[in-house]
């Protein structure tokens, strides 16, 4: 009968308020939360008669279907750390459970999140307080990340770094600026060398150094002969045999280009490359490039009426040196600082993308995972495809807005009294039944 069918919507109007309380409950409780995606509670009708026979209508009621809006990106709220670490844009950062991890397991759950406080354990692991360890490509040993798969979890390791690490980085590209005197291969000159030494850094921090020695070329006739034989000796190689490049320099002495090279001629060991000034040469601990400059280019070796004066002199490359900090910048590059100034790159954190990211499975401490509704993911770098780049001293900020929940608090507490009501007065009818016997 139609009074029984009010009685049971009645009843499903309370439990789906009840429901819709829960979820604004959860989510003014997690207002504060960082990275707490906020749950929406809908309300669908149920319709259990659809025949039109008047004075006949049975009430279906009201059930709930609830969803976590995972895709709504928070506000981001700066912090101190630099491993607090949050997405601006699309995309989550790959982390595993800690309890997993120390377990031993070697198939580690894939999960994911938007924001945390990373940092490093007694073993250098970079995890949460909350039992997230987050997860990265390892870098090679030049710093460079090496082709992984991108729709599996293979090449992922959790990020360890070693606090009281130390770490050399080898000298592996010289620019040699150099002005050598005119003058010097005029007729009647000298032809004195001119020595330039020259510092490097050895593959296992060892301080070597290049030993170049300028040799002019004075004219037989009037005038210069603007020629110059250079040499450069590894001081880490055996004296005897440790000429490693040998070259004959012109420089022109045009209007337009004079001081400036005008040709690169190698005499033995070492290869030259006019198309870029490079001068590359092996070693001791391997291949070495010396910019010498291009043909025509104002920078590099010049020849001008002026003394011997190493004007520029760069190279890359440092001794060793004592962690200092770490910071992952916004392509998700785990980067170590040393005391040297020497910056290594150690991990590289992609970002995860899927194609529904509120399909994903909701776990606890702001975590998720993957499920048949979100579709399979894929691994981005950072700011590439559909992701944003990862910010360091940051964290998102609960996508909760208190004020919308606390008005749907009030109407949902209107709603869960009228249904009371409606339970109340179906009873009072269903009294008045009973006493028309009486």
């Amino acid at each position: 009968m139609s009074m029984s069918t009010a009685l049971s919507a009645g009843v499903s109007g309370l439990t789906a308020n009840a429901t819709k309380l829960a979820s604004i409950s959860d989510n003014i409780a997690n207002s504060g939360t960082y990275g707490y995606k906020r749950v929406e509670t809908g309300f669908d009708a149920m319709v259990l008669n659809q025949v039109r026979t008047a004075g006949i209508y049975s009430a279906g009621g009201v059930r709930t279907s609830t969803a976590r809006i995972i895709e709504q990106q928070g506000g981001l709220a700066t912090t101190s750390h630099p491993l607090d670490l949050a997405i601006a844009g699309r995309g989550m950062l790959p982390v595993t459970s800690a309890v997993d991890f120390n377990n031993g397991r070697t198939d580690l759950p894939l999960m994911m999140t938007r924001t945390g406080a990373f940092r490093a354990d007694a073993a250098g692991v970079l995890r949460t307080d909350s039992g997230l360890v987050l997860l990265g490509w390892p870098a090679q040993s030049d710093g460079s990340i090496p082709i992984m798969p991108r729709d599996a979890m293979g090449g992922l390791e959790p990020v360890q770094i070693s606090v009281n690490q130390t770490a050399g980085d080898p000298t592996r590209n010289i620019n040699l600026g150099v002005n050598l005197p005119a003058t010097e291969t005029a007729v009647g000159a000298s032809g004195a060398p001119l020595d330039l030494k020259i510092e490097y850094y050895g593959n296992i921090g060892t301080s070597d150094s290049l030993d170049v020695t300028f040799l002019p070329q004075p004219s037989t006739t009037a005038g210069m002969s603007n020629t110059w034989i250079m040499q450069v000796r590894d001081s880490a190689m055996d004296p005897a045999s440790n000429l490693v490049a040998e070259v004959e320099i012109v420089f022109d002495d045009s209007a337009s280009l004079g001081g400036s090279i005008a040709s690169v001629t190698p005499l033995g060991a070492g290869a030259y490359d006019a198309a870029t000034g490079l001068l590359t040469f092996n070693v001791q601990g391997g291949p070495m490039s010396v910019d010498m400059g291009r043909p025509g280019a104002q920078t590099g070796l010049r020849q001008l009426a002026s003394s011997f004066s190493p004007t520029n002199i760069t190279k890359d490359g440092s001794p060793v040196g004592n962690l200092s900090s770490i910071e992952v910048d916004e392509n998700g590059m785990v980067r170590a600082t040393y005391d040297t100034g020497f910056i290594k790159t150690l991990y590289q954190i992609p970002l995860i993308d899927v194609p529904n990211p509120n399909g994903l499975i909701s776990l606890d401490n702001q975590a998720f995972q993957v499920s048949p509704t979100s579709g399979s993911f894929f691994l981005w770098d950072a700011g590439d495809g559909p992701t944003g780049s990862v910010v360091g001293y940051a964290r998102e900020e609960s996508t909760t807005d208190v004020a919308s929940e606390l008005t749907d608090l009030i109407v949902t507490q209107r709603a869960y009294s009228s249904n009371a009501k409606v339970i109340q007065t179906v009873d009072e009818m269903l009294q008045e039944t009973t006493n028309i016997k009486r």
